[in-house]
């Protein structure tokens, strides 16, 4: 009879499981939703305490991982064009060697790095510490002085973690066509011309507004979806470590659909 009941409740607990991850979801999406609405109200920014704050983060989680992962791009951009161009050289597609490179590196990595760096080095940990400020009342004491603490304290971190995705992406992007065309022609304008026409070819117009909706929706989810998961409610929320994980599990999730649905706009 015991096992029995335990095997019920088992059963139960499993049948809740994916009610509750849907409502998961949902409140990450609200969370989202209103973090979103709070970040374009002009009224938002009228504090210069807020403004001050989004300052210091944008700088923050930008200025100390930019310069680290410009050269790891520069790098990385320098070491795929070599093995790519001498492959493709030893099979006689020399020719289609670069247009690899730009669109491995420029198209899929960069982005998709950056914004995996600016998950790990700032948005996550900003989210656990969101969660450690809420358990230990920060938010409350805020509330009953008048402030609203997701425009004082959650919607400046969300910025500059788009911010500086949006900026590392932008930057290391342009070192990496810079880098791939040296790699390729050396220093001399005698490829110019060549190169124009093979980025012209690869950025199309449909590739151009994947490419550029692709950085803008991975910014808004290494930004939005660690915040959303701290500050949700339920058990074990105010630990850093449960904020972290969780933001990290959902981010990667939603990255990973948002770069296949990229693959597939710009290849099918």
């Amino acid at each position: 009879m015991t096992s029995a009941v335990s095997r019920g409740a088992q059963a139960l607990r499993a049948g809740r499981a994916p009610l509750r991850w849907l409502a998961g979801w949902g409140r990450i999406a609200w969370l989202g939703a209103v973090l979103s609405v709070l970040a374009l109200s002009p009224s938002s920014w009228r504090d210069p305490a807020t403004r001050h704050a989004l300052a210091r983060h944008a700088y923050t989680d930008t200025a100390p991982i930019l310069p680290g992962f410009t050269c790891l791009s520069a790098l990385l951009t320098v070491v795929i064009t070599r093995i790519v161009t001498v492959t493709a050289s030893s099979y006689g597609l020399s020719q289609y060697a670069l247009e690899m490179v730009v669109r491995v590196l420029v198209l899929e990595l960069i982005p998709l790095g950056a914004a995996l760096v600016v998950a790990l080095r700032c948005t996550i940990p900003n989210g656990a510490a969101l969660a450690q400020m809420r358990r230990r009342g920060r938010f409350d004491e805020a509330l009953r002085r008048g402030a609203d603490p997701l425009a004082t304290e959650a919607v400046p971190r969300m910025v500059a973690g788009i911010f500086s995705t949006l900026t590392l992406a932008a930057l290391s992007s342009v070192v990496g066509m810079v880098l791939a065309y040296l790699a390729v022609y050396g220093f001399t304008e005698a490829g110019l011309a060549a190169y124009a026409r093979m980025f012209g070819r690869v950025f199309d117009g449909t590739v151009s507004l994947i490419f550029v909706l692709k950085t803008v929706l991975f910014s808004l989810a290494v930004s939005v979806i660690p915040l959303a998961s701290a500050l949700q409610d339920g058990p074990a929320r105010g630990s850093r470590e449960s904020a972290a994980l969780q933001g990290l599990v959902r981010m990667f999730a939603v990255l990973l659909l948002l770069e296949a649905a990229s693959l597939i706009g710009n290849y099918y």
